[in-house]
Formats: structure tokens, C-alpha cells, sequence
């Protein structure tokens, strides 16, 4: 729900104000599509696009900081998550272009690449392979789901050393089409994996050593990932709103929704005058900063980032 007069949208403590435009690059920088968004434990918004600025980095009011990545990951940026290990952060980022996982610091120091699994006798050759994002479990195992590959999820341990596979293409449970986004999901009191199933329209969710365990299919048109702050699911839905579920995947309110702009001319890279204030165009990713603020990332080729300020 959206207030029109104001930009205010949401319900009760998910009330939120959007600040338009809220990353403020300097001049003759420009972002590419925008793809990932994370904050860091000092606060500062890290936005990933295909740019040459592909990882530039904002203080809390919008203020650029710095940017590297752009020989990294100028054509391909995609996933990018932060683990946070022995009080250290460091970043995992997923490369469909060039078909890897990379884990590098803060400051873009690369620590390892990972190839196509070869080990779990999916593949034929390295091209099938286009990994989407990461999720990084407690014990420091990941998972890196092929979103725009075969359709399958993969698990590693702290090492980078292969575990095992999880599901496999296909509508039924437990199996994937255009696995996107994933997470770990410990809302419930036990660790679990949740995986954003895209094309299939529906949320799985899976022990973490894979076993299938629910589907959640109802209010979603189009999941792209996740973030979770205490006991709500935030949502970004490329079809175009953000969702946020409570404690049980019940909805708790959409936020943007702009189902009109999905049938534009050249949809997602839509003419400005058709970018809204208060209106999503394509949510790709979204998180909430330690404050309950949302920052919202949009796949277009120019690239768009917002900031719903928390006012519930």
C-alpha cells in the first residue's frame, strides 16, 4: 500500500518513507544494472553493479565513499553477500559471466575463485554453470545456487572444499527452476535453507544438509532473494514490489507494487518518466539496515537504488 502524497507505504511498524535516488555518485560515474546491496558492520551500504565502479561503497546518508571490482566484475556483477568470520567481513560474490564464486575482503583483495563443480557429475562443460547467489551457514558452509545454469544447488564447506547437491531442474519438490536467490533462514529456532525457486513462482525450504522439507507459494509473483530482520522476511519480487512475511510466511504488506510498468516498452529498462517515486520497477535484491531501514536495489541498465526509511 502506498500513500500517494506522501511516498509513505507499508502498515503499522512496516511503515516506511522512500527517498528517491537515495546513492549520490560523483560526477561522471554512472552505475550499470544494479544488481546486490549489503552493509557492513560499520554501517556503510555496499551497492554491486556492471559498472567500473562495480563495488562502490556509501556512508549511511548516501555519501560515496570508494569503489573497486570494476576489472572483477564489470559485465557480470550479480550475487554478493558478507560473512562475517572470526570478526572479520568478507564477501562472497556469485559470477554468472564468468562462471565462478570469488571470496574477497572488503577492500577487494581477491582470497580464492571457484570453478564449476565439477565433482557432482552435473555438468558437461563449464558453460552450463551460471551461479546467481550465495548463503553462508553458521559453521561456515555455503551454498551457491545455479540460478541461470542448470537449476541446481550447490553446498561447500568453510575450506571451498564440495559437499554435496542439492535438488535438481524440474516443478516438483525439492526441484528448481531458476533457484535465484537463497538464504539461511533460523527464525524458527534451527538453521534452515531457503531458496528462492523464481520461475516456479514459490519458496523451498531444506535441512541443511539438504533434505526437502515445504513450499511456500502464495503472495509472490517473480522471489529474487531475501533478507530477514528478527522475525520478518523481506522479499524483493522482480514483478515488481517488495514483500515482507512474518514469522509464519504469512504477508504482511507489499510495499511499491507496480504491476503496470511490467508491460512497458523494453521493461526493465523503461524510460525515466516512468520511474515512479513510491513505484518499484524491478526488484532485484533488498536488505534492512541495522536501523529497519530497506535499501533496494533494480535490475536496469542504468541502475536505480532507494531507501524506504523506516517511520512505523
Amino acid at each position: 500500500m502506498t500513500n500517494a502524497q506522501t511516498d509513505t507505504m507499508g502498515t503499522g511498524r512496516h511503515t516506511y518513507r522512500w527517498i528517491d535516488n537515495w546513492a549520490k555518485l560523483p560526477a561522471g560515474k554512472q552505475f550499470g544494472y544494479t544488481h546486490s546491496v549489503a552493509e557492513d558492520a560499520q554501517g556503510h551500504i555496499h551497492i554491486h553493479n556492471t559498472s567500473p565502479d562495480s563495488v562502490a561503497v556509501f556512508d549511511a546518508d548516501g555519501k560515496f565513499i570508494r569503489s573497486w571490482g570494476g576489472d572483477l566484475f564489470v559485465d557480470s556483477a550479480h550475487g554478493m553477500q558478507i560473512s562475517k568470520e572470526n570478526g572479520e567481513e568478507f564477501f562472497y560474490f556469485a559470477d554468472p559471466g564468468r562462471r565462478r564464486i570469488i571470496k574477497t575482503t572488503l577492500e577487494g583483495k581477491v582470497l580464492f575463485q571457484l570453478e564449476y563443480p565439477k565433482e557432482s557429475g552435473a555438468y558437461s562443460n563449464r558453460d552450463e554453470y551460471k551461479p546467481t547467489n550465495i548463503a553462508i551457514a553458521p559453521n561456515g558452509d555455503f551454498y551457491v545456487a545455479d540460478g541461470y545454469g542448470l537449476s541446481y544447488i550447490h553446498q561447500y564447506d568453510k575450506n571451498a572444499h564440495y559437499i554435496r547437491t542439492i535438488g535438481k531442474p524440474g516443478k516438483g519438490p525439492g526441484e528448481f527452476a531458476c533457484p535465484h536467490g537463497l538464504t539461511i533462514d533460523s527464525r524458527s529456532g534451527k538453521p534452515l535453507l531457503l531458496v528462492a525457486d523464481r520461475a516456479n513462482v514459490r519458496l523451498q525450504y531444506f535441512t541443511l544438509d539438504g533434505k526437502h522439507l515445504s513450499i511456500v507459494d502464495h503472495d509472490l509473483l517473480h522471489p529474487c532473494h531475501f533478507d530477514i530482520h528478527g522475525t520478518d522476511l523481506l522479499i524483493p519480487d522482480l514483478y515488481c514490489r517488495l514483500t515482507i512475511f512474518n514469522k509464519d510466511n504469512r504477508l504482511v504488506t507489499h510495499l511499491g507494487e507496480n504491476f503496470a510498468v511490467k508491460s512497458a516498452a523494453g521493461w526493465p529498462n523503461v524510460a525515466r518518466d516512468l520511474r515512479k517515486p513510491g513505484k518499484f520497477n524491478s526488484p532485484h535484491m533488498a536488505i534492512w539496515d541495522r536501523a529497519g531501514n530497506i535499501f533496494c536495489v533494480e535490475w536496469i541498465s542504468d541502475g536505480r537504488v532507494t531507501k524506504l526509511q523506516r517511520i512505523g
